[in-house]
Parts: structure tokens; sequence; C-alpha cells
């Protein structure tokens, strides 16, 4: 018997359709304001043209809407199924408490917190955030109750920071993957307060370059993105160890995505540079649960190809890449999502279901609330063959 539940692939394009009709824009407007052909516009908003990162900037703008509303962020429906409507609140409540003394909080050993902590990030790294949600508004308490008790400068205190620090920063990404993009605001402030005192200046680079996605990108201004890489370039000093090497080179590689947003190819082609550099030196590194090497070089230049609607060249380079030795789930579904856009772009269906389907068994969740999932979902529903079962099944599960 047939699956009743209609499918319907309008995606992005049929949204930007949405708000530009409300706003009484025309295609000729709408491509004015955006800097984009009517006719490129046009095949846009039917779907028969790949968006990329810096035409997406410039329609948001012109819209006067943020990117996560432009992807049709948060899907509702799908986090009522997975119960996130009702796990994220108690966590805004907790990150507002942040420097209220919890008398009734009882207190453990600092140990005892970074091993919670330890296991928080490996969850949220395998994008686990059901799990992550749960635990995660008592983790912050805590944290909050122990940097007020460790008041005394010394290293007890800046440990104290650091948790607080990282638990923040799961937050944010969490709630931003999921497209609560004040949620996430308000985290990276309490990160932004806990970081300073951490005694790691690693910790207040991370915080800027996890602000410059959250803030800037969804406001749709590249430029401060990349002014705000410079200035945490500027103040991490590079001491030679692989850990704020791999740091540096993260700034980087989010300074490159900013300048493709740009369309700055000539400032893209000099922060991808300075990140071969850092990948030359210390090769695939894993530290503060960032990845830099040539890995991350090669996914910035497959986003740089799709970008240009170069998909067959963005595979090519897919084909010649290889997932790193200890490679974080979330950074490998990343791979194959990037994967799965040039196939389905370029007609290879199949493939790029398999590629799907691969990245929703590696990060489920990271999957799930994926815009290019969903992007590249519609594409394959939108072609001339009937659809699968299987893909029907995987539409139905990720939302679209």
């Amino acid at each position: 018997m047939p699956d009743p539940t209609p499918i319907t692939p309008g995606g992005i394009g049929a949204r930007i359709k949405e708000f530009r009709t409300i706003r009484g824009f025309s295609l000729t407007e709408l491509g004015r304001r955006a800097h984009v052909s009517t006719s490129q516009l046009s095949r846009i908003e039917t779907g028969s043209r790949a968006l990329s990162s810096a035409v997406e900037a410039g329609i948001a703008r012109a819209l006067g809407v943020t990117l996560s509303v432009l992807h049709g962020q948060p899907y509702i429906h799908m986090l009522q199924q997975d119960r996130f409507d009702a796990l994220l609140t108690p966590i805004s409540s907790a990150l507002d408490s942040w420097d209220i003394p919890a008398d009734d909080v009882p207190l453990r050993s600092l140990d005892a917190l970074a091993a919670d902590v330890d296991r928080i990030v490996d969850l949220r790294l395998s994008t686990e955030f059901v799990e992550i949600a749960e635990d995660l508004p008592a983790l912050i308490v805590e944290a909050a109750a122990l940097a007020l008790t460790h008041a005394t400068p010394g290293a007890r205190r800046e440990r104290a920071h650091a948790l607080q620090a990282e638990l923040a920063r799961t937050a944010a990404i969490m709630a931003y993957r999921l497209g609560f993009i004040d949620l996430a605001r308000l985290a990276l402030s309490r990160m932004a307060m806990a970081a300073p005192h951490s005694g790691d200046p690693a910790q207040v680079a991370i915080e800027r370059m996890e602000r410059s996605a959250m803030t800037h990108a969804q406001s749709s201004r590249p430029d401060r993105g990349v002014a705000l890489m410079r200035v945490a370039l500027r103040d991490l000093d590079d001491d030679g160890s692989a850990g704020v090497r791999t740091v540096r080179g993260a700034l980087c590689l989010r300074a490159a995505r900013f300048a493709l947003q740009q369309r700055d190819s000539s400032g893209a082609e000099n922060w991808l540079g300075q990140a071969q550099e850092v990948a030359d030196q210390v090769g695939d590194a894993h530290h503060y649960s960032l990845m830099s090497g040539p890995f991350s070089v090669a996914l910035i230049q497959m986003d740089a190809e799709n970008d240009r609607n170069n998909h067959a060249a963005a595979l090519r380079l897919a084909s010649q890449m290889r997932l790193p030795e200890h490679c974080p789930p979330s950074l490998a579904a990343h791979f194959m999502i990037r994967t799965a856009r040039a196939q389905g772009w370029t007609a290879h269906h199949g493939d790029a279901l398999k590629s799907l389907r691969k990245a929703r068994t590696t990060a489920p969740q990271l999957t799930r609330y994926h815009p290019h999932v969903h992007e590249t979902v519609g594409t394959l529903l939108r072609a001339p063959a009937k659809p699968t079962e299987e893909l029907r099944e995987f539409a139905m599960w990720s939302g679209v």
C-alpha cells in the first residue's frame, strides 16, 4: 500500500519565492537587490540551479531574513518528533542562571565534571543531540557553581572556567544546528564570559570562530566574519604546539569560507594558502574538537567548486580524498553531504542517495537537520525518474 504522506520538494527555492511575494518584489527587483540575474534567480526558485553561499547570503540580506529562516529552520515538526522542543528550554534556563550561586547543587570534583564534559564533547562530535540535551542543563549549573566556588586565581579556577566554556560551546553548536539562533547566541555570550578566565588563549579564539558562524554568517555579513578571524589570529600567538596550530588553521579555513561568501576569490585563495601552510606543519590534526589539515582544506575547495556550480570538479576532488584517521563523525558526515550534493547536481542520483545514507549512519542527527541534505533530497525528488521507495523513506525521515 503506498504511503499517503505527500512529498513536497519545494525547498529553499520555494521559500525564496514565498518571501519575495510577501515583500512585494518582482524577480527583477529581488535580483537587483541581491545582485543576481533574473534568469538565475528564476532557476533557483524552481530548484533547477544550485544555490551558492554567496548568492544565498545576498538573497537573505535582500529579503531581510537570516539564513536559518531562509532554510526553513527550525524544523518544528521534526524537533517535536525528536523531543528537542521540550529539551531545549531547560538549557536556556540553565544558561540564564550562569552567575547565580546554586547552594542546592551537590558539588563534585573538577575531575568528575571534566569526565562528563569529555563525554558530552564525544556525543557532540557524533551529533547525539538528544542525549546531550538531556544532560546539559545540570552540567551547566554544576559548572557555574564550581566556577563560583573556585574564585581564587589559579589553576583550579582556570580549569573550572575552561569546562564552563566547553559546555557553553556545546549548547551553542547544538542550538545552531537545530536552527535556534537566539539560543545559540545566548550560549556563545556565556562562552565569551568564561573563555578569557580559562587561561587558554585558544578558548578565546574558538569562541570568536564559533561566533563568526552563528552571527555574521547568519546576518549575511561575511566581511565582519573575516575581520573577526583576523582579530582571533592576531591574538592567538603561534607557540609551535599542535593544538594552537590546529586552531589557527581552523580560523584560516573559516575566513576562507567567508571570503567565498563575499565572492572574493583571491581572498579565499590567500586564506586557503595560509591554512595549507598549517596543514603542512601538523597534518590532519585533531585538537579542541577541531580538525585542521589537508582533508579540511580539500573540503573548503569542494565547497568552492560546488558554489561555482562546477560540481564535476567537486566530485573529482572527493574521489581523491580519504577520511583521516580518528576523523570525527561530524566532519566525516559533512564530507559525505558535500559529496552527495555534487552527485545530485551531476545526475549521479543513485550515488547521491548512497552518500546521504552513509552520512545518516555516521552522524544521524546532523544529517537529519542539515540544510544541504534537504536541498539534495529535493534535487533527487525532482529528477525525471519516479522516486524509489528508498528515496521516499529517506525524504520522509529527513522531513523533506
